[in-house]
């Protein structure tokens, strides 16, 4: 489980194949497989396994471990399957996003910071449609006003797999009523809080992902993150903290 997983430093390998999935997904729109690894970086079906898994150990990508083939299901903001956050480039679709946290933090990557992403999601308790065009990590416009960031699954239980869930539990509403009505479907407890402030709880990724090639493998703190929830002024007594 990655939960207080001890930091650690990523191979060569893996570095290489961080870079090179971002890349790809960025201007391809899809995950590479194996064959576009090899032509690309050299790396065997052997060493592009040990690598993802230190991937997904350092919370980078969600690879499906049963498959013999490495197949990448996620590399956040990427999902390759559909998801509840659809990114849009210029008025054109590029790709899933992997939750509503990614969809606030796509638009610094490098590759997009200069153009105008646009998030088509939808309120997670009524499907009501939400539209949010930010541009280089600066939110340009959101329709309807006052759509909130709303997080569903204790941060005890982000990494009991991989990160999966985690991106499951986060999702748009368009209020709090909205919020707690989606709790009450869902039979869960959740925080939430404004775009904004959801924004700057996904800064340190926005800022770092794609712009150094060194950054280093995520660990998962349920304190530490409780912790940065509440300093955004979130309620989070519902978790027990």
């Amino acid at each position: 489980m990655p939960q207080f997983v001890q930091p650690f430093e990523f191979s060569e390998d893996a570095l290489r194949l961080r870079e090179f999935i971002f890349e790809y997904w960025t201007s391809r729109k899809v995950a590479p497989n194996l064959r576009n690894i090899f032509e690309a970086i050299g790396l065997d079906r052997r060493r592009t396994q040990k690598a993802l898994k230190e991937l997904q150990l350092g919370i980078i990508v969600v690879v499906n471990q049963e498959s013999q083939n490495c197949d990448i299901l996620k590399a956040p903001p990427f999902s390759s399957f559909p998801s509840q956050a659809e990114l849009y480039i210029d008025g054109e679709f590029h790709s899933y996003i992997g939750c509503a946290s990614e969809a606030m933090a796509v638009s610094n990557m490098p590759p997009f910071q200069d153009k105008e992403c646009r998030i088509e999601s939808f309120c997670a308790c009524c499907l009501a449609p939400i539209t949010i065009i930010d541009k280089a990590f600066k939110m340009m416009s959101c329709d309807p006003e006052g759509v909130l960031w709303h997080v569903n699954k204790n941060p005890w239980d982000w990494g009991n797999v991989d990160m999966g869930s985690m991106c499951d539990s986060m999702n748009f509403v368009l209020d709090a009523e909205h919020a707690r009505n989606y709790e009450m479907q869902t039979g869960t407890r959740g925080v939430f809080c404004s775009i904004e402030a959801g924004k700057e709880f996904v800064r340190y990724t926005a800022t770092i992902r794609m712009h150094d090639y060194n950054w280093p493998a995520g660990i998962m703190d349920p304190p530490a993150i409780i912790e940065r929830f509440r300093s955004l002024g979130c309620d989070v007594s519902v978790w027990g903290a």
